[in-house]
């Protein structure tokens, strides 16, 4: 691929290798309302322990991450961080029975209103062994840096589905509760604008469709 003429600048969508597709796909449309934006494809590649990922539903107030995160765990997810405060807002962490991490969180500490179960970002972190690196790898690909600060980048990714971000791999295994060591398979496929191929830590791209 010519990466000077194919430019990345969005992710359609998620392609989560599972051992179920159809239920997989049912829980999350079940958990948080998903689409097209989450796919499910049937693969046994061996993996154990963490992925080197997680999945971000964005909000804008408690009661929805609060909704979210119940109907998640309703839907059969695990408990990784129970949703409450902190620093920067209000969240929790689930992972799916297909093995993926989920956060749902808002910047907001208070409501405005009921729930409404609205998303308003879905963010791909991916937690990469050198954060410097692979920043680089995604600049040459055609991404601009939103933000960028310690070993966290931020993409900026207008108009595209989901986001993309860089953390730790280690910072981001603490940040949701489980331990950073994993070998194998990441069992995501990065559906984007840019064809196929794979990134500094072994992500697999595919051109969108694929």
């Amino acid at each position: 691929m010519n990466i000077e003429t194919t430019k990345l600048t969005s992710i359609a969508s998620i392609a989560l290798d599972v051992a179920d597709p159809d239920a997989a796909a049912r829980f999350y449309a079940d958990a948080f309302g998903l689409g097209p934006q989450i796919r499910t494809r049937a693969a046994d590649a061996p993996s154990s322990g963490f992925r080197g990922f997680t999945m971000s539903v964005i909000v804008s107030q408690p009661a929805d991450v609060t909704s979210l995160f119940d109907s998640a765990v309703a839907a059969g997810a695990s408990v990784l961080k129970p949703a409450e405060k902190s620093m920067w807002g209000f969240g929790g962490v689930v992972q799916a029975p297909d093995g993926a991490i989920w956060q749902v969180a808002t910047s907001s500490k208070k409501d405005t209103g009921p729930a409404t179960r609205t998303i308003d970002n879905l963010v791909l972190l991916i937690g990469a062994e050198d954060v410097g690196a692979s920043k680089r790898f995604y600049v040459d690909r055609g991404l601009a840096v939103a933000k960028s600060f310690g070993s966290y980048v931020d993409f900026a990714t207008p108009g595209s589905p989901i986001g993309l971000g860089l953390y730790k791999r280690r910072a981001l295994a603490k940040t949701v509760g489980v331990a950073a060591e994993g070998t194998g398979s990441h069992r995501i496929r990065i559906d984007g604008d840019a064809g196929a191929f794979a990134d500094p830590d072994g992500f697999e791209w595919a051109g969108a469709g694929e």
